[in-house]
């Protein structure tokens, strides 16, 4: 019963969506191009596009045509979203409701989705992995059911609203772990493994296809790479992909991307794995050389032997006019798209 109405919810807000779009848009194209909804994933996290939606943000496309963002992004190439997951968030958005939402909107375009579970109320990143509040006080062997009972139940949402995703993260930027101090990698690494296995078996419980990926920061730091992947195949720790941030900057993104590329073919050699870029932004006004990195990015991981490399996110693009005061965005300040994102197209 819960499904069903939050799949009645999901018809009602597309409807809404579409009878608030102008007579325009509803015309604006006959002729739909073909995308390639296979192979290399070009795509972008989306998570704050619901709550932009509710204050009143909206998108439009090159000529200045108000359009859906995520038909946007479909258009201009990418052919996948990424969406975070936070267990109780204090306001709501992205919960498990909210993912399902912006997932059922993806899934209707014939987009890819990968789920980012950051296994904490709010943000995860390498500054901070605080353990969700009813979580708090858990016992390791609690927290590892915890972990698990999270995961298979956003999952199986997911999956009782037919969505399928292709990948999904345990944990976000997890250099130094997660679920802290008791998955803190530098502290037990043990433990971090542990409680990485608890999610990785969960997802393979909903979606075993699905492929499991873990995150870490800083993708041109290689030694933090060998470190954390060394620490959790010692430990029994289960991924299928190598998961990596990028954010350079205008002054250093050649040197930071061609570390990158030669951190991603060490991974490749030294576990195995697949690798692929969950995270990647650079400064919305200096499009240009976001292009130019971009491209450069794309291209150099697409060479990579055997497609070793599944693909390059951008995170959160349609950020503008200082949302949340974030300025690494790919939309410029009229809330159009940026040459940027010429990148992605095929």
């Amino acid at each position: 019963m819960k499904v069903k109405c939050l799949l009645f919810g999901l018809i009602l807000c597309t409807n809404l969506v579409v009878a608030c779009q102008d007579e325009t848009d509803a015309k604006k194209t006959v002729d739909k191009p073909v995308w390639d909804m296979t192979g290399f994933a070009r795509g972008a996290d989306v998570s704050w596009l619901t709550e932009m939606e509710k204050s009143g943000v909206v998108f439009y496309d090159a000529t200045g045509v108000r359009t859906d963002c995520l038909e946007l992004l479909r258009n201009l190439g990418m052919n996948a979203i990424r969406l975070r997951v936070w267990v109780n968030p204090s306001d709501g958005w992205c919960n498990a409701s909210d993912v399902l939402v912006k997932a059922w909107r993806a899934k209707q375009l014939g987009m890819r989705i990968m789920i980012d579970f950051h296994y904490s109320d709010s943000w995860a990143d390498p500054s901070q992995q605080t353990m969700p509040a009813v979580w708090s006080n858990y016992s390791m062997d609690a927290l590892k059911v915890a972990v698990s009972t999270h995961t298979n139940a956003v999952l199986t949402l997911l999956k009782s609203a037919g969505i399928t995703p292709e990948w999904v993260q345990v944990g976000n930027e997890t250099g130094n772990g997660m679920l802290w101090d008791k998955g803190k990698a530098s502290v037990n690494m043990a433990q971090y493994a542990a409680l990485n296995n608890a999610g990785y078996e969960a997802v393979k419980a909903v979606f075993p296809k699905a492929l499991v990926i873990v995150h870490l920061q800083e993708g041109n730091n290689n030694s933090l790479y060998r470190w954390l992947f060394d620490g959790l195949k010692n430990n029994g720790g289960k991924w299928d992909v190598i998961g990596m941030s990028l954010y350079p900057t205008v002054s250093n993104w050649q040197q930071l991307t061609a570390a990158c590329v030669s951190n991603m073919k060490d991974m490749v050699s030294r576990y195995g794995s697949k690798v692929m870029i969950c995270e990647v932004g650079m400064p919305w006004d200096e499009a240009a050389t976001a292009k130019k990195c971009l491209t450069e990015l794309m291209t150099q991981s697409k060479a990579l032997a055997d497609s070793a490399c599944l693909g390059v996110f951008y995170w959160e693009p349609e950020a503008y006019g200082n949302w949340k005061s974030y300025s690494l965005g790919a939309f410029d300040a009229s809330g159009k798209p940026t040459e940027a994102l010429d990148a992605f197209k095929k």
